[in-house]
């Protein structure tokens, strides 16, 4: 049994070493325009997912749903987040899809963790796929603006859709626009 066990250690010793050297000596190809391995998506996503869960505070959110909040969180999202994650009339913008993983296209698939979650990956940020934390260019208001625009991006008031019209950025009622996603600075 002792030797079983022995033999058990080493190859997983040696299977160890082997993709540490592989990674080391540059034989694994980096660059974003590969697609993923099913191994890769799916570990990656479940370790941010896992992340996420535990390191969360289990904070309520407390700005309200109203038409003042959400137009805030509208101008905020188009200032700081619009670029990658797209808006109505380009919801699943080029920029967005050059990033590895590709960033969600919210107007397309709107996010559906907690408010909590939402609130903490914002302020933090996912190490190696691109997304900044904004800690420390958003106030907790500011953040938490975004979280509740973010929570109601299905069903925004008139005074939060306003926001991407006055820039051109909304779609025409039932079709798809091709308007130029804002750059942010």
């Amino acid at each position: 049994m002792r030797n079983f066990l022995t033999g058990i250690f080493l190859t997983l010793l040696v299977i160890g070493i082997v993709v540490f050297l592989m990674v080391k000596k540059g034989y694994m190809d980096f660059n974003t325009d590969q697609e993923p391995s099913l191994l890769e998506s799916k570990l990656a996503m479940e370790a941010v997912d896992s992340s996420t869960d535990r390191h969360a505070p289990d904070l309520k959110n407390p700005i309200a749903a109203n038409d003042e909040n959400l137009a805030a969180g509208a101008k905020l999202y188009i200032a700081h987040c619009a670029g990658c994650h797209g808006v109505p009339s380009n919801p699943d913008g080029q920029f967005g899809r050059s990033f590895y993983p590709t960033v969600p296209a919210f107007f397309k698939d709107s996010p559906d963790m907690p408010d909590n979650q939402n609130f903490y990956i914002i302020q933090h940020g996912i190490r190696w796929t691109g997304m900044p934390g904004w800690n420390r260019t958003l106030s907790e208001t500011q953040t938490w603006q975004l979280v509740t625009f973010l929570a109601n991006i299905e069903k925004l008031p008139p005074a939060a859709k306003k926001e991407f019209d006055q820039l051109g950025l909304s779609a025409p009622a039932g079709t798809p626009g091709a308007a130029p996603m804002p750059i942010s600075h």
